[in-house]
């Protein structure tokens, strides 16, 4: 029913956004022809929001539209997002967007996946999910420290890593707020 009355809100807005840019006149409305990139995520976002209130262990990450209407949705789970679950939302939102359409003629593109082993931790929940790894911390000054993520709360991060070998081995701690991270990748270990 949730989803029923988000997808109704969605269509009464674009229905509504489209009377004001027509005023009586039979062509496709020129705001659609250039929408920015904001305008398009600001659409996307709740009606993603909505497919992922019913699996509560999967996150957006990020939304990046480039100039050729070329939608990216990166997101991500507790536990890791299988292919199955980017495919099954891709698909879903495909044919909202398709019906509702944005763009003329369909020229869109939609692509839903995982943001990726390189690229950097954006919310506080993905560093939550990586406790327990091997990160790199690339600070503003562009200093860098490598250790395994210990602990996340809403301000920072702490790391640990050993220092010196055998017998003079030391195990350092290092408690970083995020306002002195410029990012943060997790180490992938073979």
């Amino acid at each position: 029913m949730a989803i029923f009355l988000g997808y109704f809100i969605l269509f009464y807005y674009l229905w509504y956004r489209i009377e004001e840019n027509v005023k009586g006149t039979k062509s496709f409305p020129s705001s659609f022809l250039s929408m920015q990139a904001n305008e398009i995520i600001d659409l996307v976002n709740p009606i993603l929001e909505q497919l992922l209130k019913e699996e509560p262990n999967y996150f957006c990450v990020q939304i990046k539209v480039k100039p050729t209407n070329n939608i990216k949705i990166f997101l991500d789970g507790d536990q890791g997002l299988p292919i199955e679950k980017c495919t099954f939302i891709n698909r879903k939102l495909y044919r909202i967007m398709e019906e509702a359409a944005w763009f003329p003629e369909g020229d869109f593109s939609l692509e839903v996946s995982s943001p990726g082993i390189d690229e950097p931790l954006l919310l506080n929940r993905q560093y939550v999910k990586n406790i327990g790894r091997k990160v790199e911390v690339t600070f503003l000054d562009e200093s860098i420290k490598e250790g395994i993520l210990k602990t996340v709360t809403e301000k920072d991060i702490l790391i640990e890593w050993t220092e010196g070998k055998g017998k003079k081995a030391a195990v350092q701690e290092l408690l970083i707020p995020f306002e002195q991270i410029k990012t943060t990748i997790v180490q992938i270990q073979f």
